[in-house]
């Protein structure tokens, strides 16, 4: 009664498991088939399928190899086991369940020895489950071209092939190790359980186990290697430098090759004892001996002493071919390894304002950035409640033929502002879908001027004959819900009088949604059944979800990490969103670590740029950098995902940027790595901070700001990314850092470097001039009496000829509940002298003539006296 209980107890359980089982399943199934349909639907649906391939193929490959590895030593073991024995226990039917199982374990019964060999395969192969994707390195990586400086690999060793060993050899080590000491237990208890007179361990069972100790030998041994090369990550020397040092390279390594060398006489004999019952004292000596080594390798009183005694009173002169190692391996991880550095000496008299180079670029002068233009186009430009603009883009267009700095925004759609009588399914899901159109204006207008437009207004309008055929944007940064579109209740198009225009999607994006079946996996998906029951769609409907574009990106792509700041595009076709990607990795050789966005790298490159259209949703990839390893590995795991960067659309392609991030990144670095020379960097007497700039009355560091300059050829404007520096805790300018942005000369970093024993005002120094000029103390003083409220624009810090400008715009706010900013007035310096006008012209010409009375009336009190005459 109680077994038929049990039984049922058991069958119950069963059921309930099986249930379960059907209902994960049943959910797996449902998300996988959203996820096919959606990737199907942007034409990767191939990628899809690979990518899942490859993450079990990688994990199944490996469980399966090393399981046959298990399977065969258990094999040999039951084989040996096998033998006939004296004892008749063994053939009485009537065993315990114990017994049963360890009868069939020696007979070799698949039951057994299947399940034994996959549960060690999987200790094996579970770390390759979590970190697939560097198994597919090791398998697909290519060579990087550039070898490691301490032992001479190439560096693809340690980006692609390390990373995977460092996680394998502890797992296998550990399952040889249970494999070895379950087969030593088995060997034993089957000796001591004989009922025979002979109870010696049989020879083919100490070949066996001599087998599994010799493949343990080596995998440790492997270890030792993996430990002399794991160094180059070595962090002990810091601040200094990164990676090995004297002590390391001269007391750390001989240890690890006298560790392997007594291991290796340990276990030649380990196996004399084991085959000849001789050399088990030589094998305690020898063990001793290593645990000796292992001790004075890991103890800290050595590398103290050595440090004491040899390092320090020779630091530089023992450390100097690391640090050398060190700078040579990070420059070229940060792609810092070609700045062309140019000395540059100021001078304080400024070119004429006629002189053409030194008009093209004034013309251009960010006058207007972010935080005064943003207020401004919502105000100007939102024109409907739901709409928004969602950021602003700095960029440059050819306008009526010249070459122009500009701000431009997405007109996109929010639709949390819509009434609160209007915010309901319909209206958020049906009727309001998108966004339109983009607002231009340029970046350099002056203070008492009428707003200019390049582009403005619904539908667009522009006098400069800048059109858009495809403005809607259904994908974007604010585009966060579902829309269904077409759809029989009509979209929003877009507002004209007192009426609206309706418009049907007939873009490529989305998922067809009118089979019953993808309603219902749609409604569960969202968890909402409007979905399901809504009569508002047509045969022609689709769902567009996410598309928010940096959520596309990342489900798409998970393994390149994003920029902070995704930039939108407007061309005769269309608008069109760039996205920034990265390549990076924590195992590049002797580089210095940075932190960047929670993770810790030492290596990272902008590799690749991602093109996605706002109205078609439409995603692409472009390689940018055809010398990073780490993108050509996922070209070869990954192929037909990314293009090469000559297919991107022209019309696109000159709008690409060199990115903040990336070059933040490499300034950070920069600021102490410039010093090339190991001696100046063991001194570290000329480090680089970020120059600092007042900002509400406070210090705060100045960051990388875009600009066009004529940088590259004298009579041709640049799109350029800007950083200045100072000397590590100092005020005064020490270096200017550029990196081109337009395609001819992308990439290029460019630095001046001032003299170290000449003045070069800092923001904060010049701040100060400013301050004191009377005649600007006694503007800003009546604006504050009338009640507005000053905002001083974001300082521009730029060489125009052979002269360092500093050119801060001034704006007002009135005290209505309306505020919108208005420049009002733009300061100029050159460092000592400052002056503060209408327009940047004005200001220009007369900081021109106030310099030049200055410097007369200096030579005229104090004459520089000629050559011979001193």
């Amino acid at each position: 009664m109680l077994s038929q209980k049990s039984h049922k107890t058991t069958k119950i359980i069963i059921l309930i498991l099986l249930a379960v089982l059907l209902v994960l399943s049943i959910v797996y199934v449902l998300e996988k088939l959203v996820d096919i349909w959606w990737y199907g639907a942007l034409g990767y649906e191939f990628y899809f399928w690979q990518r899942l391939f490859y993450r079990y193929a990688v994990f199944i490959g490996v469980t399966l190899m090393f399981s046959g590895f298990f399977f065969l030593n258990l094999h040999i073991a039951s084989r040996v086991l096998r033998k006939p024995v004296d004892s008749a226990d063994w053939h009485q039917a009537d065993l315990p369940p114990s017994a049963k199982w360890y009868h069939r374990f020696r007979t070799g019964s698949l039951i057994v020895s299947i399940p034994l060999a996959l549960g060690l395969a999987i200790l094996v192969a579970m770390p390759l489950f979590r970190h697939w994707e560097l198994f597919l390195f090791y398998l697909f990586g290519p060579g990087a071209g550039v070898n490691e400086p301490v032992f001479g690999k190439d560096v693809a060793y340690f980006l692609f092939s390390f990373p995977i060993y460092r996680m394998l050899q502890p797992s296998l080590l550990g399952s040889c190790m249970i494999l070895f000491l379950g087969l030593s237990l088995q060997y034993w208890t089957e000796q001591k359980l004989l009922a025979r007179q002979d109870r010696r361990l049989p020879a083919a069972a100490k070949w066996h186990l001599s087998f599994i100790l010799l493949i343990i030998f080596l995998i440790e041994s492997w270890d030792f290697i993996l430990q002399r090369n794991e160094l180059v990550y070595r962090t002990g020397n810091a601040p200094l430098f990164f990676g090995p040092g004297f002590i390391d390279m001269n007391f750390t390594v001989p240890l690890i090759w006298l560790q392997l060398a007594f291991l290796t006489a340990s276990i030649f004999c380990l196996l004399l004892a084991i085959h000849y019952n001789n050399g088990f004292k030589w094998f305690a000596g020898l063990l001793v001996g290593f645990f000796i080594v292992v001790g004075a390798r890991h103890a800290p009183l050595l590398p103290e002493l050595i440090k004491k005694y040899i390092v320090n009173p020779n630091e530089f002169t023992r450390e100097e071919p690391f640090i050398a190692n060190n700078i040579q391996s990070t420059l070229q991880a940060y792609r810092l390894d070609n700045v062309e550095v140019r000395h540059f000496s100021p001078e304080r008299v400024p070119a004429h304002y006629d002189d053409p180079q030194v008009k093209s670029v004034l013309d251009n002068i960010p006058l207007w950035e972010n935080h005064a233009f943003k207020p401004l186009i919502e105000q100007l430009q939102d024109l409907r409640p739901y709409y928004t603009f969602s950021t602003v883009t700095v960029d440059r267009y050819t306008v009526n033929g010249k070459y122009a700095q500009v701000l431009v925004g997405p007109r996109e759609l929010d639709s949390q502002n819509l009434p609160a009588n209007a915010n309901n399914w319909i209206n958020r899901h049906l009727t309001y879908t998108h966004g339109y159109g983009a607002a231009m204006a340029p970046a350099n207008q002056g203070g008492g001027e009428p707003m200019a437009w390049f582009m403005h207004d619904i539908p667009i309008l522009s006098d400069y004959g800048m059109t858009i055929q495809q403005p809607e944007i259904y994908y974007g940064l604010k585009t966060d819900s579902y829309v269904i579109a077409p759809n029989s209740t009509g979209e929003m198009g877009y507002p004209k009088g007192n009426d609206n225009v309706t418009v049907n999607y007939q873009g490529e994006g989305g998922v067809p949604f009118s089979s019953l079946l993808r309603r219902m996996v749609f409604s569960w998906h969202f968890k909402d059944r409007n979905l399901l029951f809504t009569t508002r769609t047509t045969d022609q409907s689709k769902i567009l979800f996410r598309r928010n574009i940096t959520a596309r990106i990342q489900t798409l792509t998970p393994f390149l990490m994003l920029d902070s700041t995704p930039y939108m595009v407007a061309t005769s076709k269309g608008i069109f969103w760039i996205q920034d990607a990265y390549t990076t990795s924590n195992w590049y050789p002797d580089a210095a670590p940075i932190e960047f966005k929670g993770t810790r790298l030492n290596y990272i490159r902008n590799s690749v740029k991602i093109v996605v259209d706002a109205f078609n949703g439409t995603v692409d990839y472009y390689i940018f950098d055809t010398q990073d390893p780490i993108v050509r590995a996922y070209d070869r795991i990954y192929p037909g995902l990314l293009k090469d960067k000559a297919e991107m659309p022209a019309d696109i392609r000159e709008h690409i940027r060199y990115p903040r991030d990336f070059f933040d990144i490499q300034m950070r670095i920069y600021t102490k790595y410039h010093q090339t020379d190991p001696k100046v960097f063991y001194q570290q007497e000329d480090v680089w901070a970020y120059a600092e700039v007042i900002a509400k009355d406070a210090n705060t560091t100045m960051q990388p700001r875009y600009m066009t300059l004529n940088l590259f050829q004298p009579d041709k404007l640049d799109f350029l990314l800007l950083m200045q520096m100072s000397p590590k805790g100092n005020t005064n300018l020490r270096s200017m850092a550029f990196a081109g942005c337009d395609v001819a000369n992308y990439g290029k970093i460019v630095v001046y470097d001032f003299p170290k024993g000449e003045l070069v005002f800092s923001p904060t120094q010049t701040y100060a001039i400013i301050n004191e000029d009377p005649d600007i103390a006694n503007q800003f003083t009546l604006w504050d009496q009338s009640g507005s409220k000053i905002i001083h624009g974001r300082v521009s810090i730029l060489p125009i000829g052979r002269t360092i400008f500093y050119i801060q715009p001034i704006f007002l706010k009135s005290s209505y509940e309306v505020q919108i900013p208005e420049l009002q007035r733009i300061i100029v310096s050159e460092g000592q002298v400052a002056v503060m006008e209408p327009s940047i012209e004005e200001a220009y010409k007369k900081l021109l003539q106030k310099t030049s009375v200055e410097m007369e009336q200096l030579d005229n009190r104090y004459p520089v006296l000629a050559p011979g005459n001193r």
